[in-house]
This record gives C-alpha cells, structure tokens and sequence, in this order.
C-alpha cells in the first residue's frame, strides 16, 4: 500500500485576485512566514504561497457565485500551528493587521488541548489555525503500532 505524506498543494479560486492576494499576502507571508511567487497557466494569472510542507495557489474564478460553506465543497480549511501559545499569536496578528478573527479559545469538545482561531478570506472561505495537538503527535509518532 502507498502512504500518502501530505498535502502537496491545494488550488482557491478567488473572484478578485488582487484583493485576495492583499488578504493572503498579510495571512500567509506576514503573519505565518509563507513565501509567495508567481506564475500563467493556461494564460491565468497564479499566485502560490508555499512554505516547506505545501503550497496555497490562488487562481482567478472562471464563474461569480459566492462561497457556501455549507453547500457541496470546502467547508473550511485548517492550519496548525506548534503551540498553544501560537494558536493565540496568529489571532493576535490577525486582528492586528485588521482581519477578524475569533478570540483562541480552547474547544474541549473537539480534544481536551484543541485552541483554534477562525476567520474568512474576501470570499468568504472560512479558515482556521489550530495547534499541533497531543492526539496527532501520537498518530504521527506511533502510526504503525496504533490500532486501526
């Protein structure tokens, strides 16, 4: 069997690339150290942030229809984060740096050491940074003698 590794990259379609360029340029690059480069694909502009485990493409939406969260497709997506006390950090940038985001706060009905802060992207893409929980460090650490 093949095990996957990671995310390589995921690919967001934005309805105004310069302006979800200016909210990821803050998000990824300042706040959690992202770096950013550019490129055409089929004649597309392409915006990707990447750091050393996967990249975030931004790419221009073909069709207009605003973001449903709850409708077939992403629901959010998540980022982690080292620590606690990071978790808290990036919620602290982010409002900073005039981006809404919740309050870390600590959800124990998720794992008992689950702090996240949520946010939205200009089209409404609901994001999150959580930390690095004790639960998946023992996932990751002892994968091959963890029951199924």
């Amino acid at each position: 069997m093949v095990e996957v590794m990671g995310i390589d990259h995921i690919y967001i379609s934005v309805s105004d690339l310069r302006n979800s360029e200016h909210f990821y340029d803050t998000v990824l690059v300042q706040i959690l150290g992202f770096r950013k480069n550019t490129f055409s694909l089929s004649n597309d502009p392409q915006i990707q942030y990447f750091n050393r485990h996967f990249g975030y493409v931004l790419r221009p939406a073909r069709i207009d229809t605003p973001h449903n969260s709850y409708g077939a497709g992403l629901h959010h997506f998540c980022l982690r984060v080292a620590s606690i006390n990071d978790v808290t950090e990036v919620a602290t940038q982010l409002n900073l740096h005039g981006i809404q985001a919740t309050e870390a706060k600590l959800f124990s009905q998720y794992a008992p050491d689950y702090m996240a802060t949520f946010f939205e992207d200009p089209d409404g893409i609901r994001l999150e940074v959580t930390n690095y929980r004790a639960e998946r460090r023992e996932r990751h650490d002892h994968w091959n003698t963890l029951d199924n």
